[in-house]
């Protein structure tokens, strides 16, 4: 396993894969970027079963393209301090554990045949995140553990 670590994140990959954590600069035009009043950014995690794209945005696209049966990416966006309480982001987390029956394709963001998606708003030490998750394929049974072994290693500092 190798630690990514930054921004007040960390989560170890399992051998094999990709992660990417980074903030955008702030003249950067991303949803993320777009969603503070400030202007100011906040931290994008990306971990894949496969090798990331250097193009991609910060909710997956230009990855999840790339996706082959089997294949997982988890995504972690922070959002700004606005965030916190709200109830979109009312739920402690970041979740513990998922469920093959929490995946589906109507959360995708972009409808792609084989992939299925689930999407997790949470807030914890005093910030914002959206967890996304894309599947490819439909062997939950096997791939839903490997996010929750992600999961467990997912520490957030306080902001």
């Amino acid at each position: 396993m190798a630690l990514l670590s930054g921004h007040g994140i960390d989560v170890a990959l399992p051998a094999g894969w990709d992660g990417r954590l980074y903030r955008r600069d702030p003249g950067e035009q991303t949803a993320a970027a777009e969603m503070s009043p400030t202007g100011t950014t906040y931290a994008v995690l990306h971990a894949a079963s496969f090798p990331l794209p250097a193009d991609r945005g910060d909710l997956g696209s230009g990855a999840v393209e790339m996706m082959r049966r089997d294949d997982v990416l988890m995504v972690l966006v922070e959002h700004g301090p606005e965030a916190v309480g709200t109830a979109l982001f009312a739920a402690p987390g970041p979740p513990s554990r998922l469920s093959p029956r929490d995946f589906g394709p109507d959360s995708l963001l972009r409808s792609i045949p084989g992939q299925l998606g689930t999407q997790r708003f949470f807030s914890v030490n005093r910030r914002a995140f959206c967890l996304y998750v894309v599947l490819a394929g439909n062997d939950l049974e096997r791939s839903v553990p490997v996010v929750n072994s992600l999961l467990r290693t997912l520490r957030i500092d306080p902001a």
